[in-house]
């Protein structure tokens, strides 16, 4: 008869059974249960935090803070005339479009379009910056070029989700 479902059981050795701790001397593992004489790993509750070094200056602390986070930094995100090219048709390109198409993210605070690639279409680009070489592809397309205020740049909220 072949093997059921009822029947089934781990291969011999896979399973290993449960150590009884505590459990007298015949046990191997009766009186100290494995945890030797005295100190602090032998007493209950004597767990020692992650890091600690018993009461030395830990390695953590021992070294210098390194590093620091500017509260004034602003977030600019940069675009290549090549995607928006093959991303959009002729005719206006503002933030907006950009964020809902994945085009920069959505935390994008500041939009710089930078000049890789070439333009085929007449573009009307809206963004906050413009590198040198990207307004004038732009415009020998027959597109236009308008710089947005900085103060302008919208704080994008999450969506709501209902």
């Amino acid at each position: 008869m072949g093997t059921t479902l009822s029947t089934l059981k781990p291969p011999k050795g896979a399973r290993h059974k449960r150590k009884r701790v505590g459990r007298g001397p015949g046990s191997g593992v009766g009186k100290t249960s494995g945890r030797g004489h005295k100190g602090q790993k032998a007493r209950s509750g004597g767990s020692i935090r992650r890091g600690f070094e018993g009461g030395q200056m830990p390695l953590q602390r021992r070294l210098p803070k390194r590093g620091f986070n500017n509260i004034f930094r602003v977030q600019v995100d940069s675009v290549n005339l090549d995607v928006l090219d093959s991303v959009f048709e002729a005719g206006d390109v503002d933030p907006a479009q950009m964020r809902s198409l994945g085009v920069v993210p959505r935390k994008a605070a500041i939009i710089k379009v930078l000049g890789r690639g070439e333009v085929t279409k007449a573009l009307n680009v809206a963004a906050h910056r413009f590198s040198k070489t990207a307004r004038e592809k732009i415009e020998a397309a027959g597109g236009t070029v308008r710089v947005l205020e900085e103060r302008e740049a919208p704080v994008v909220e999450p969506e709501a989700t209902e």
